[in-house]
Parts: structure tokens; C-alpha cells; sequence
């Protein structure tokens, strides 16, 4: 297929700062819009993709809106990841318990949107515990002529360099779908960050703003020299370990302050990962935590992705939030591409 013969638009649901729009753009796809009702998305979207924004209330937004995105398309897709931030393994709301399907109530309004529009193609990204949810098989059930197939998706089979697990599902009215096995060259901390400017803690790179660490205290700054890559705070001399660390529920913690490993991916990157004593987010070697930009670029995001503009002041928990919750670029890439691969496989 000639790359203008077939228009692939997209919609983007719970867009956030555009990791999925920006990679199903990298794929060829079109994505015309992107929906979030968090206004900090504005920026990123528009600085950085070609898709517009709109900032609006996915559960009640006007499906008119989308329909109107998707004339003169070939192919219509609609993309999404409904918020599930209170049941992240990693969040700090994790011990909050289920309430039948009135957590995941925004799956369900994305499924309300998906059969008023009949896009021709259907992909969500989530978090894999959804799969074991009444609003999943509802979900799925109502996909009435769709082939559909999800798969939980470990991202360092998809070339990214960092442990996370995905839900990724995909539906399409026009044929067979399947999600395949994934065997990318897999990437390192050290791949990605080599190359960008040494810092120390509370210090920012003059040519970019979000390379920039957060403030250590005394006792923390301590605590990250005594810290060895992959290690835990088991390794520091007694006088540095936190009092929460010497009691016998401390000890289910091991992974906070450590560091990353250079040859190794990183861990899983959560709206906390600028804060030393967060998780194991230190520097491999030097005395910090990882930076915004050096977040950002293990999430799949190239060094050059704006999510501010230049003369904004840096909000750590702001961006922060756009970066841990974003959809992959490099995940959005990949689904793009199966999304192109099936189209071009039903008009050969």
C-alpha cells in the first residue's frame, strides 16, 4: 500500500501529554484529535504533534465531535487509556479496594463511545489487573463485530528501556486481528541516558529545562553515595537507615532509594520518579535522582519532546504526572504499526 492511498485517522481518548498520539503519529497514522480533561495536555499535544486538543470530560463529551474528525478517512481509529491511576501497583492508592465496576466506570464510558461511533479499528492500553474485572469482559462482550485480541505486553519486548506491563487490546471490524509475540532489540538505562549532561543533585542543564534533579537533603545525599546500583537501603551503614526501615514492616520496602542499574532497563516510571526516595529511581552513578528529561526519554519520548513551554518554570509534580502517566511513545509505535501492518494486509 502507497503511504497516501489509504487515510488512517485517529482519535485519542485520555490523550495526557500525547505518548500514544506521538507514536501512532511516528507509524503514519493521523491522528486528528486528542481528548483529555486535564488542561496541562494542551501544550504538549499541540507543541508537539500535528493532532488539535480538545480539553473536555471524556464521559460526557458530544461523539459528534469525533464523527466529524473521521470524514474523508479510509480507516477510522479510535485509541485510548482510561485512567486507572487508583489501582496502579505503584500508586500511592494502591491498598484502596475495588468497588464493583464503579472504579473502572471510564472503561466503560470508552466502550459507550466506541459502539455510538463504530470507528473501523479499536485499540486501549491499561493496566493488566483490568483484565480480571466485570467492566473488561463487559468491555469486550459488547465489541459485537469486531475480531478482538489483547495480550498483557512486558515493554522491554517492545525495545523499551524499562520494566512495565501493559494491557494492550486491539479490535477491528474489517478482518482478523491479532497482537504478535514482540522480540525488539532490547535497551538499557545506559542506551538511552549515555549521553546526556552530568548533574548534581538541586543542578539544571542551561539548554534544557526538564534536565534538571531535585534538591537532596543532607541525609539523602548520604544515603545515594552509600547506595550501589540495583542495591537497596540494606546497604547503608545503620545511622542512615530511615526509622520507618528498621521496624519489621520496613522491611517489604527494598526497592526505595535505590539506584538504577546502567545495563539493566529501568524500573517501571511512575508520576514519583523525580524523587530519590520514591523507588529505585537514583542515577546509576551520580549522586541524584533520574531528571524530568531522563524520565521522559525511558518512557519512549525523544530528547527534543516539549512538554512545557521553554519559558515556563518547572513544576516537578506537574510534569511529573504527564510523564508517569503517558502511554509509551515506543508503545504507541508498535500499535500503530500492527494497526498499519492489518490495514494494508486486507487491501494487498
Amino acid at each position: 500500500m502507497k503511504e497516501n492511498d489509504k487515510e488512517i485517522y485517529a482519535v485519542d481518548l485520555f490523550c495526557g501529554a500525547g505518548g500514544l498520539t506521538y507514536g501512532l503519529e511516528k507509524s503514519g497514522i493521523s491522528v486528528k484529535l486528542g481528548v483529555d480533561i486535564d488542561p496541562a495536555c494542551r501544550y504538549p499535544i499541540e507543541a508537539n504533534t500535528k493532532s488539535k486538543f480538545i480539553c473536555e470530560d471524556v464521559a460526557s463529551i458530544d461523539t459528534s465531535l469525533i464523527k466529524r474528525e473521521f470524514e474523508g478517512c479510509s480507516y477510522s481509529v479510535i485509541a485510548g487509556c482510561a485512567p486507572c491511576q487508583p489501582f496502579s501497583t505503584y500508586s500511592r492508592s494502591a491498598k484502596k479496594k475495588l468497588k464493583g465496576n464503579e472504579d473502572w466506570r471510564l472503561v466503560g464510558h470508552f466502550g459507550e463511545i466506541v459502539n455510538d461511533v463504530q470507528p473501523d479499528v479499536i485499540t486501549m492500553e491499561n493496566v493488566p489487573p483490568l483484565t480480571s474485572k466485570p467492566i473488561f469482559k463487559q468491555f469486550v462482550k459488547s465489541l459485537k463485530g469486531y475480531s478482538v485480541d489483547w495480550k498483557v505486553v512486558e515493554c522491554q519486548s517492545i525495545g523499551l528501556p524499562q520494566t512495565r506491563k501493559r494491557l494492550v487490546l486491539v479490535a477491528s471490524k474489517l478482518g482478523e486481528i491479532k497482537i504478535p509475540e514482540f522480540n525488539y532489540r532490547r535497551k538499557t538505562v545506559r542506551s538511552t541516558l549515555k549521553n546526556l549532561t552530568k548533574l548534581k543533585a538541586g543542578e539544571q542543564d542551561s539548554k534544557d529545562n526538564l534536565h534538571k534533579a531535585c534538591r537532596l537533603s543532607e541525609v539523602n545525599l548520604e544515603r545515594i553515595q552509600n547506595s550501589i546500583p540495583g542495591g537497596t537501603w540494606r546497604d547503608w551503614p545503620e545511622h542512615l537507615r530511615a526509622k520507618c526501615h528498621q521496624k519489621s514492616s520496613g522491611a517489604t520496602y527494598p526497592s526505595v532509594y535505590g539506584r538504577m542499574r546502567w545495563d539493566s532497563p529501568s524500573p517501571t516510571i511512575t508520576t514519583q520518579c523525580f524523587g530519590y526516595g520514591n523507588g529505585r529511581f537514583g542515577h546509576p552513578d551520580e549522586d541524584r535522582a533520574i531528571t524530568l528529561r531522563e524520565a521522559a526519554m525511558l518512557q519512549g519520548f525523544p530528547k527534543t519532546y516539549s512538554f512545557i513551554p521553554q519559558e515556563e518554570s518547572v513544576c516537578f509534580s506537574k510534569i511529573g504526572r504527564l510523564i508517569g502517566n503517558a502511554v509509551p511513545v515506543t508503545l504507541g509505535k508498535v500499535i500503530g504499526s500492527l494497526i498499519r501492518s492489518h490495514v494494508s494486509e486486507l487491501t494487498a
